[in-house]
């Protein structure tokens, strides 16, 4: 099946024309207004929840240290050595652990001068480790604009999912 010329396949993730229905502070909200609709025998597939006012969280873990950059690195090669290992086991007949632990062993050396020498390459400018993560402040339900009115009036009904006046 092809598509005339232009035409682009239908994406799951938009809407017509959507109109905002509510604007909730947390997911959870959202989610249960959406579900209420969906109780109420409402199209929920002409729903949408979208988060929007995205920030940047980052969560320090802890210092980076030599040591701990080395370490990291050598773990982190011994699991790809294993991994690797495993693979070559599988299409040798003898030796399978030496080979296993072979490789463990290179993956280890070339992940510790691989962390070591991307920890230099930094100069200090990052010694501390983190992990990231983007989140939405605020999420707003949209719903298609020839089911927005039967959406508002079905949502009013639930205590506490204050609908949003301007939508």
């Amino acid at each position: 099946m092809s598509l005339p010329s232009g035409a682009t396949p239908a994406s799951p993730l938009k809407l017509a024309f959507p109109q905002s229905l509510a604007i909730y502070d947390d997911y959870q909200s959202a989610q249960k207004a959406v579900d209420y609709l969906a109780d109420q025998k409402f199209p929920v597939q002409q729903c949408m929840i979208v988060g929007t006012d995205l920030k940047r969280i980052e969560r320090i873990t802890g210092r980076l240290t030599t040591g701990r950059v080395a370490l990291g690195g050598a773990l982190s090669g011994v699991w790809f050595g294993l991994f690797i290992g495993l693979i070559f086991a599988i299409f040798t007949e003898e030796g399978a652990l030496v080979t296993i632990i072979s490789t463990m062993l290179f993956g280890a050396l070339f992940g510790l001068i691989f962390a070591l020498v991307s920890y230099a390459l930094t100069r200090g400018q990052r010694d501390f480790s983190s992990v990231t993560q983007v989140v939405a402040t605020r999420y707003e339900v949209l719903v298609e604009h020839k089911v927005a009115a039967q959406a508002r009036e079905l949502l009013a009904r639930l205590p506490g999912a204050t609908p949003d006046p301007f939508a």
